[in-house]
């Protein structure tokens, strides 16, 4: 029985995740940027909480920790690289670590980056990748705190991953990140499909997350960065790959 996934819309363009394992029941929350609705979301569906993990240090994924888990008693799990950075952690994590929520198994992925210490998990039996701000809906965090070569050796840890896999990412940056991949390949045919998607879902008032793995391989440019035509798109035919990502991150940043 595969996890059971829902979307929490949280602060401005935040998302928290629910997951719950129907076989035991257990519940688990990933990233608490805002406690009211994700206190309502579990009071509508009936849900305790048992465990909350958290991908990385920033206070808009971990603000809420304190009366989230005040209210619920849930453990909570983080980086052990970031334990000095996290509320109180009940277990540290590293990189192969097995975590499970109630039946699942899921594993531990190092993806430093955008932050040092960012870690993402992978439900494989349920297909569920939860990036936070690695790998994003058409896009990939800022480096705040590491470099090129770190974010592209973490993307392609998480471009392996099986091509149908559900990337639950962070934020709802995705008008925005389209927008810019339009700039590198206006002709990508799933590119252009996938702009016309979003539109629809707008108009509709569908969330846009979570994305497939394959969408993204399609039409991520930051995904793309080893491919010859986007080499040769941002003028760099001969470059190393991760020079070429490095180049469509400074883009991104003038953006």
């Amino acid at each position: 029985m595969a996890l059971e996934l829902v979307t929490i819309p949280c602060l401005t363009d935040n998302f928290a995740f629910l997951v719950r394992d129907g076989e035991t029941g257990t519940v688990a929350l990933v990233d608490a940027p805002e406690a009211g609705p994700i206190l309502a979301k579990l009071r509508e569906r009936g849900w305790p909480l048992h465990l909350i993990l958290l991908t990385h240090h920033h206070d808009d994924h971990i603000q809420a920790v304190p009366q989230i888990g005040a209210a619920t008693g849930a453990q909570v799990w983080g980086a052990a690289a970031d334990s000095h950075r996290l509320p109180p952690l009940d277990r540290a994590l590293r990189e192969g670590d097995g975590i499970a929520v109630g039946s699942e198994e899921g594993t531990v992925i190092a993806v430093p980056g955008h932050t040092s210490g960012h870690l993402a998990f992978h439900f494989p039996a349920s297909g569920l990748a939860f990036t936070a701000d690695s790998l994003m809906a058409a896009g990939c965090g800022r480096l705040f705190e590491g470099s090129a070569a770190q974010m592209w050796q973490s993307l392609g840890k998480l471009a392996a991953l099986p091509p149908e896999t559900l990337v639950c990412s962070g934020h709802d940056y995705l008008t925005g990140n389209l927008r810019f991949a339009a700039t590198l390949e206006p002709d990508n045919p799933a590119l252009i499909l996938r702009v016309e998607a979003l539109e629809r879902m707008r108009r509709e008032g569908r969330l846009p997350m979570p994305s497939r793995l394959s969408e993204e391989l399609a039409t991520n440019p930051f995904l793309r960065a080893g491919l010859p035509g986007m080499k040769a798109a941002v003028g760099m035919p001969d470059a190393p790959d991760v020079e070429v990502f490095a180049e469509i991150r400074k883009r991104k940043d003038r953006f």
